[in-house]
């Protein structure tokens, strides 16, 4: 026992017991020193460490690049990436004309937009931050106007679309995904200020319109801003006649970026 200064209670009391004491105090410091492991300097250290990677990854991505004919004329251009379905990748980037906007523009079509088109590498899928690495050298050196920078993809594109706007929802000012066969339902919470507008078949046995019809009620859920067009006998490729519809570029050169709501702002 102690008191509240530390000092064994029997001091003073019981002198008698002075020399136990002395001794108990020595062995104590004994076994503190064993147990303790020795001095300071041979005590083991922990078998793991804090260690911070510090590295850069590479990447390599094919793309088409359409310039708009009068692009020295004007000080910024909105941007169109276009992310194409799975049919066209692999190592041959003109396998990205076949649909879409690429093609349009590979037939002779004009469009007021610096028009981005990647190909995705054989057997992956798109991924956002190889994606925002590309916007990011494009916005570097071309006239992009970064209030108007829209996406569109058709399929797998379509997919792609969504998940890149989850993945950086700050930076784009519309989404344009056509039969995109689902997402994750949370994602709309990040983008529920971008404009979306869904294309979907209706009789698609790829990617059924259920699956559109969940990612369109995740954002509505999330009071996102839908436009959603079912085509009632569309199957699977819907993009030739959507792609086709001057309508839809009016629609996205009519939006531009506007800043995230977060919950502390609401």
């Amino acid at each position: 026992l102690q008191s509240d200064q530390g000092v064994p209670k029997w001091v003073g009391h019981r002198k008698r017991f002075d020399g136990v004491a002395m001794r108990g105090c020595l062995v104590a410091a004994v076994l503190a020193f064993v147990l303790g492991g020795g001095m300071q300097e041979g005590r083991s250290e922990s078998p793991q460490q804090a260690v911070k990677l510090q590295t850069q990854v590479p990447v390599t991505l094919d793309y088409l690049l359409y310039l708009p004919p009068n692009y020295d004329q004007q000080e910024k251009w909105p941007l169109l990436l276009f992310l194409h379905g799975a049919g066209e990748r692999g190592t041959d980037v003109n396998l990205v004309k076949m649909h879409g906007p690429p093609k349009l523009i590979d037939q002779g079509k004009q469009f007021p937009f610096i028009v981005l088109s990647p190909q995705c590498p054989k057997e992956h899928e798109w991924e956002p931050i190889v994606l925002t690495a590309l916007l990011d050298e494009i916005e570097s050196k071309y006239k992009v106007d970064r209030d108007r920078v829209y996406v569109t993809g058709l399929s797998m594109g379509g997919f792609g679309t969504f998940e890149l706007a989850a993945y950086t929802p700050n930076r784009f000012a519309a989404l344009m995904p056509l039969c995109p066969g689902g997402g994750e339902p949370y994602w709309p919470k990040r983008y529920a200020h971008v404009p979306v507008w869904l294309f979907q078949g209706a009789k698609d046995n790829e990617f059924t319109v259920n699956k559109a019809n969940e990612m369109a009620q995740a954002i509505r859920d999330a009071n996102g801003f839908l436009t959603y067009t079912i085509y009632p006998n569309g199957e699977h490729n819907i993009w030739t006649e959507t792609y086709n519809n001057p309508a839809v570029y009016e629609w996205l050169l009519h939006h531009k970026r506007q800043p995230r709501v977060t919950e502390e702002k609401k």
